[in-house]
């Protein structure tokens, strides 16, 4: 008596829940990209909006801008680290970038409070909006004049002009093509050469400002600086 096979495989109800689940499975993987992506886009733009708020409030508080405050070692005394600043009316000095190397703070106790150098500016706006409660950071000792990283791997900082923009203007670098885009869109005319935000493609990470871009390009692998009139 001759015995029949039997062939073991899946049958096509088993195939089509086993492609159902992988379908879930890639639907919640980008959904979930999308959702990061999306709080990216939001936390660079409150970056540029809550920076600009805290720019204003203190000079509205203390009748001089941030870094160039030549009140501030007197007003929160010798032995907080900090340094005045001129109070020239400009924060920092041609040619001094966003990215400048954090100063170092000065404390000198009972020691006259000589300015900082104008390019020495540009960080020390950071360590008074900390002491004032602006910005959170440390604001004293080593860190508290270092730029505060973005949400994309970045820096955040302030320099005088640049990118066809004048006055003082506040700088993220590092953002990727289509967050960049999203940006641009959401606080000015997304044109990265013109309006108040003005966008420059990276060819480096956190590098200097210069020309603005004509465009943004959305192919995954571009970097934007983007820089903001305050």
């Amino acid at each position: 008596m001759q015995t029949k096979l039997r062939q073991s495989g899946f049958t096509l109800v088993e195939i089509a829940i086993v492609l159902v689940i992988i379908g879930l499975l890639l639907g919640g993987i980008l959904k979930g990209q999308e959702m990061i992506t999306q709080a990216r886009i939001k936390n660079v733009v409150n970056d540029f909006n809550g920076i600009t708020a805290a720019y204003f409030s203190y000079q509205d508080r203390y009748k001089a801008a941030p870094g160039d405050d030549r009140q501030a070692r007197t007003r929160w005394g010798l032995n907080f680290g900090g340094a005045n600043g001129n109070q020239d009316g400009v924060v920092g000095a041609a040619g001094a970038g966003y990215n400048g190397t954090p100063m170092t703070p000065k404390a000198v106790p009972h020691h006259p409070a000589a300015p900082v150098t104008a390019a020495e500016e540009n960080t020390n706006f950071w360590q008074h909006l900390r002491i004032a409660g602006f910005v959170a950071g440390p604001n004293q000792g080593a860190g508290s004049t270092t730029q505060p990283p973005n949400a994309v791997g970045g820096i955040i900082g302030v320099q005088t002009g640049g990118m066809d923009l004048n006055g003082l203007i506040v700088c993220s670098s590092n953002i990727p093509d289509k967050i960049a885009t999203a940006v641009d869109t959401q606080l000015d005319d997304q044109r990265p050469s013109a309006g108040i935000l003005r966008g420059q493609l990276q060819a480096s990470a956190n590098p200097n400002t210069s020309t603005a871009a004509t465009d943004y390009v959305e192919d995954g692998t571009r970097q934007y600086l983007l820089c903001k009139n305050l």
